[in-house]
């Protein structure tokens, strides 16, 4: 269900039907899906889910108690039976004579390991012992939007009071840990007939003697607040009401075009960063109102969301009346430093002597008045997911802000979460990223077998890569391969014919929107045709010069373009031809077209090289398999042409090369990759051919 319904109440997703004959762990994961399908009870790999259950000892064949419980790192939503970690009771209970007091309590995650049941390699989160010392046998732990605007509230423990009587408790403020878990331990013996806790600025803890018991609870618990939150804000205006109006949809999304290259190179310095725009409902209520810039300021409350959007956004200086965009792109710059000194600052007031050095200090989130939202981050699931995670906070300010005064974390609290330790030992256990983390690649003639592969080639390495062509529904199909493959996040598409200016600038400002920016463009659409000079009319003539050369100089212009906003390099990479060095008989439109191709090329490297743009070429020859070009008339001329069939122009091409090996689109794909990764970055202005050999091919 979307966020942008905050004030709906949730619908009870239990199926007793598909529930019946499970196990208990059976149970916990499909409790744990169903919360985590809707983002107003928790948003992505927020909150954690437990039970506890009665296994068989590997060992010594005893029924002992065991904690399954949510792992490091996993996400209700989407979560396996894997992901759960699996603790002996008898040992985390053990634990407690270990403790040595709240200045030592991140030690005992080391002894979290000495508890694992069953050798489970799955890691125990810093929650366990929230989990593990709730003396009930199933516990939810949910960032539901409806609770933490009560738990954001300056006096949230009154409200809590207030809707749920001494049903559900209050606990202040406290950083998850062994210390935390004392304190619901605590709260559950000397209130025995509660079913909950709010814990401040935090989130929900509710529980049940079975599954359905808790999952109802939670259900029950947030339906409860959402209830109350509607009907006593249903006469104030959110947000003290608005103070612009939203430009149209097509104005935002052109507005958002323009900043968003401009930010990403602005953000991307230690690494290439990604974008996402989001002009929701509820993200426009919040850009337009009077106390958009006070809340935003006061920075977010729960640390799941801060952890994901920093303390607080930058509000770009953008008028929506006025629609100044280029007065914000002038001003950008010394914004954007702002932010950083500011965040400099921060950093600075609440470091200690053992904390880690000051990480990246741009901003995550961008509030544009009247435009929406802006976020960057490594990759692109990461910058939607930030995004997500900043509505949360919307509509928790919402709730708070007009029921009572909305509260952020205090800035020594949210520093100290923020560079914890062992958050800090996590991030150092994340993998290295892939050779092409956060770069965004625009490939023409996206759906054919080169296109195809050639960004199948640079997904496999991390990168964004919107499809381009001319062809729906080849282009549907390629994206939907693709997407299954690497995840919808990272794919994207557009219909564009390359010989058509505005087309081609619809293009790059629609990857502008979905992706930030551009940073790799392989020109790659075309055609091919056959006919003797005297056969040859103008029309093949020109369409040939259309596609193969204006074709290709449209999209490096805006390339180009877009480069230069950037400010952080590129890299064009021009699909062109053996029959750009090496003449054939009865294609000299085509032979010319692609002879242009390869010396625009060259003259791109030399105009680009200031800017780190580098500009290569890959030279392929008789790549049949996969390749659109061949389908149609092309595939008859060249067959007539060397006086051989369809079935045999393939083994023709095979024998005519030096090497006598066949040349597929995944030869000319890791060419592709290789022009456009850092291993060539002291390239520029090459060719590169992939054909087999053909020594009139050769460049010297």
């Amino acid at each position: 269900m979307p966020k942008d319904t905050p004030n709906t109440l949730l619908e009870n997703r239990w199926d007793a039907a598909a529930a019946a004959g499970m196990t208990e762990p059976e149970l916990l994961l499909y409790r744990s899906n169903i919360l985590g399908q809707d983002k107003r009870v928790t948003n992505y790999g927020g909150g954690n889910t437990s039970a506890k259950v009665m296994e068989t000892d590997p060992l010594t064949g005893d029924t002992v108690e065991v904690l399954w419980v949510k792992g490091s790192g996993g996400d209700i939503g989407s979560i396996k039976m894997d992901g759960f970690s699996t603790l002996y009771m008898d040992k985390l209970t053990a634990l407690k004579d270990l403790y040595r007091g709240v200045e030592f309590e991140d030690e005992m995650v080391g002894y979290l390991p000495h508890c694992t049941f069953n050798l489970n390699p799955r890691a125990a989160s810093i929650d366990t012992p929230l989990h593990a010392y709730v003396p009930r046998k199933h516990v939810d732990h949910v960032h539901a939007d409806a609770i933490i605007a009560i738990a954001a509230a300056s006096n949230g423990e009154q409200l809590t009071q207030q809707i749920f009587g001494d049903k559900i408790g209050w606990l202040p403020w406290k950083r998850p840990g062994f210390e935390l878990g004392l304190w619901l331990e605590d709260f559950c013996r000397k209130n025995p007939d509660a079913d909950g806790v709010i814990l401040g600025s935090h989130g929900l803890f509710t529980w049940g003697n079975t599954a359905k018991d808790c999952y109802d609870m939670t259900i029950t618990v947030i339906n409860q607040a959402t209830a109350w939150l509607t009907d006593t804000t249903k006469d104030t205006a959110a947000f003290g009401g608005p103070r612009h109006n939203s430009l149209s949809p097509a104005d935002r999304r052109t507005v958002a075009a323009r900043l968003m290259p401009a930010i990403r190179g602005f953000v991307s310095g230690n690494q290439h960063m990604v974008g996402h725009f989001n002009d929701s409902d509820t993200v426009l209520e919040f850009v337009k109102a009077q106390d958009m810039e006070r809340l935003a300021a006061m920075g977010t409350s729960c640390p799941d969301h801060f952890l994901r959007t920093k303390i607080r956004p930058l509000v770009v200086n953008f008028d929506p009346a006025a629609q100044n965009t280029d007065d914000v792109l002038a001003g950008l710059s010394d914004q954007i430093a702002a932010y950083r000194d500011d965040y400099a600052a921060y950093y600075d007031r609440c470091k200690r002597d053992d904390s880690p050095a000051m990480r990246d200090p741009n901003a995550v989130v961008y509030l544009v008045p009247g435009v929406g939202m802006i976020t960057f981050a490594k990759d692109k699931a990461t910058a939607r997911i930030s995004s997500e995670f900043y509505v949360n906070a919307i509509n928790v300010m919402r709730g708070a802000d007009a029921v009572s005064d909305y509260t952020g974390l205090p800035e020594q609290e949210a520093f100290d979460i923020e560079y914890w330790l062992l958050e800090e030992a996590k991030l150092q256990r994340m993998p290295a990223p892939k050779s092409l983390a956060g770069r965004v690649a625009l490939v023409t003639g996206g759906a054919g077998g080169i296109g195809a592969a050639t960004a199948d080639r640079y997904l496999s390495e991390g990168a964004c890569v919107m499809l381009a062509d001319i062809d729906d529904g080849a282009l549907s199909a390629t994206a939907d391969a693709l997407s299954q493959r690497y995840g919808g996040d990272v794919v994207r598409t557009v219909n564009m014919n390359v010989t058509d200016e505005s087309a081609v600038a619809r293009a790059y400002a629609e990857l502008a929107v979905e992706l930030g920016g551009v940073d790799i463009l392989v020109s790659n659409a075309g055609i091919a045709s056959s006919a003797p000079i005297e056969e040859t009319t103008l029309a093949l003539w020109n369409r040939n010069m259309d596609i193969l050369s204006t074709g290709y100089f449209l999209v490096s212009r805006d390339a180009f373009k877009m480069f230069r906003v950037q400010g952080i390099g590129g890299s064009v990479v021009f699909v062109a031809s053996k029959n750009g060095l090496a003449a054939s008989p009865n294609a000299s439109a085509y032979c010319t077209a692609k002879a242009a191709e390869i010396h625009l090329a060259r003259c791109l490297a030399l105009e680009g090289a200031e800017a780190g743009i580098r500009v290569n070429v890959v030279n392929p020859d008789a790549v049949l398999r996969g390749s659109k070009i061949w389908e149609g008339d092309w595939l008859d001329q060249r067959a007539s042409t060397y006086g051989t069939d369809k079935e045999g122009l393939e083994e023709m091409y095979r024998n005519r090369s030096m090497l006598k090996r066949s040349v597929l689109p995944e030869d000319i794909a890791e060419a592709a990759y290789f022009l456009a990764s850092d291993r060539s970055s002291k390239s520029t202005g090459n060719i590169i051919n992939v054909d087999a050999g053909n020594v009139q091919a050769f460049t010297r």
